[in-house]
């Protein structure tokens, strides 16, 4: 535990931004998955409707430095990559 005042305060503010940046990536996963189970399922127009939350929430998370900007951006191609594979076949 600190002992300084400061350092304990800054302490509690680590905890708090590291749950809410969980809470974020937490969200992302499962979006994600949620597309990847409909592109198995041959859902293509699902799927591309499930995309577009999944790109709002990713630039949220590039926005607030949860996620870095590349990250966000090869994230989001790979998942559209895979729509555009099974809309394919």
């Amino acid at each position: 535990m600190p002992n300084i005042k400061s350092a304990s305060k800054r302490a509690r503010q680590s905890i708090k931004r590291r749950d809410k940046n969980a809470a974020v990536k937490g969200l992302l996963k499962t979006v994600a998955k949620k597309t990847e189970l409909l592109i198995a399922e041959k859902k293509i127009d699902d799927a591309k409707t499930v995309l577009k939350t999944y790109y709002k929430f990713i630039d949220k998370a590039a926005g607030k430095g949860i996620l870095k900007k590349n990250t966000a951006a090869r994230r989001k191609s790979k998942l559209t990559r895979k729509i555009n594979i099974a809309a394919k076949q």
